[in-house]
């Protein structure tokens, strides 16, 4: 019940910027949440119809509660978020960025060995060289039975969906 009153509260923090979807099926793995943000920029100058330059950027949120986590499962979520870097990116002149959040939330305690891997965890991708954009993976766990969130390094950005839980600490490599 504890993880259901976590996934309301991300969905709270999130629904005032992005679309949410509630039980969405990616790659075969039905997520509790998922969440999406597009926006576009353009200058121009002296009128619409002579644009000087546009970008778009994207984010992406996967959110899961898990009662166990354990290495298979892991690994099944982490080759989910590489394809969505795949398949839900659409490279090309105008895109800048997209990036790509997975937050689970489990109700057991984190192997330490788990732990480490979240904390160690990296996916970066650039198209084109840096031309047609790049994509970044945030991996967030929220361990539930000892009131910790445990990140890789780019998912310390996220700090403030995740505050709300009560927790100890909030571990992660880097800063």
């Amino acid at each position: 019940m504890k993880a259901q009153r976590y996934v309301e509260g991300i969905e709270e923090k999130l629904s005032k910027f992005f679309n949410i979807e509630k039980a969405y099926l990616y790659n075969e793995i039905e997520f509790d949440l998922f969440a999406k943000s597009f926006i576009r920029n353009e200058r121009y100058i002296a009128s619409k119809k002579i644009k000087i330059y546009s970008f778009e950027n994207s984010e992406l949120y996967f959110v899961k509660r898990c009662e166990v986590l354990n290495e298979e499962n892991f690994l099944q979520l982490i080759n989910t978020f590489r394809n969505a870097s795949e398949e839900l990116v659409n490279p090309h002149s105008e895109h800048m960025s997209t990036i790509i959040t997975g937050i689970v939330i489990v109700e057991r305690e984190l192997s330490e060995e788990l732990r480490k891997n979240i904390e160690k965890f990296k996916f970066n991708r650039s198209f084109a060289f840096g031309f047609k954009g790049w994509t970044y993976t945030r991996l967030v766990a929220a361990d539930l039975s000892k009131g910790e969130v445990i990140t890789n390094r780019r998912g310390r950005e996220v700090k403030d969906i995740i505050r709300f839980l009560k927790c100890k600490r909030i571990a992660g490599k880097g800063g």
